[in-house]
């Protein structure tokens, strides 16, 4: 549309069902690279991405022409049956219900590249629903806890 001007980061996570370590490292790039595919395809464009065996963290330069739920279910209904289809789980491969999505300003791209690509060095300190939970607070979310992750099964 003429003279219609954007500028949206959005950080979204989302997790694997009841937050079972089913991503393995031998195709978590692989996963990646799908994502990633999935959400350009859709116009948008990935400025990070990283996670765990039991979430994956987007940085994403989000476009105001479709919902961001529409772009999120998209990317875990197409990825977890990729995932089943190339049989890369052991077990039927699926994602939790929901996903958090935070915006930020283009100062804040950087700080939360870094926190993006440094999930690995995170998490051997944090637990996910801890990060996740800071996450909310730090940013004045309430919540209530019964609808954060479910735990691991």
């Amino acid at each position: 549309m003429a003279n219609t001007f954007s500028q949206i980061h959005i950080h979204v996570v989302f997790a694997t069902q009841f937050r079972n370590a089913l991503i393995a490292e031998k195709w978590e790039q692989r996963l990646y690279e799908y994502l990633i595919a999935i959400i350009h395809n859709q116009g948008h464009k990935v400025l990070a991405i990283n996670g765990m065996s039991d979430h994956v963290h987007l940085l994403l330069g989000f476009r105001p022409n479709q919902a961001l739920s529409e772009l999120v279910q998209q990317a875990k209904a197409s990825s977890s049956k990729w995932i089943n289809e190339e049989r890369l789980c052991t077990q039927k491969f699926a994602w939790q219900e929901g996903y958090g999505a935070f915006s930020y300003t283009k100062s804040d791209i950087p700080k939360v590249t870094h926190y993006i690509q440094n999930q690995k060095n995170r998490h051997q300190k944090v637990g996910f629903l801890e990060e996740y939970k800071h996450m909310l607070t730090s940013l004045d979310i309430e919540f209530d806890p019964k609808y954060i992750f479910q735990e691991p099964a």
